[in-house]
């Protein structure tokens, strides 16, 4: 019975989301998309860094 009393009262939570719209959603993913992009570009950029360095101490 507690399991129906739970799933009862996440379907009433669920009813007062706000949900994003289609325009709110693409812009989210393109900021994750280019957020993305450049934290992969300044890994690289210190990974090569540090490779770099290290064949000059070995």
């Amino acid at each position: 019975m507690r399991l129906f009393r739970f799933l009862k009262a996440v379907g009433q939570e669920m009813k007062q989301v706000s949900w994003p719209g289609p325009k709110q959603t693409r812009h989210d993913t393109g900021t994750v998309i280019g957020i993305s992009i450049l934290f992969a570009i300044f890994f690289a950029v210190v990974d090569w860094v540090v490779q770099y360095g290290l064949k000059f101490i070995a």
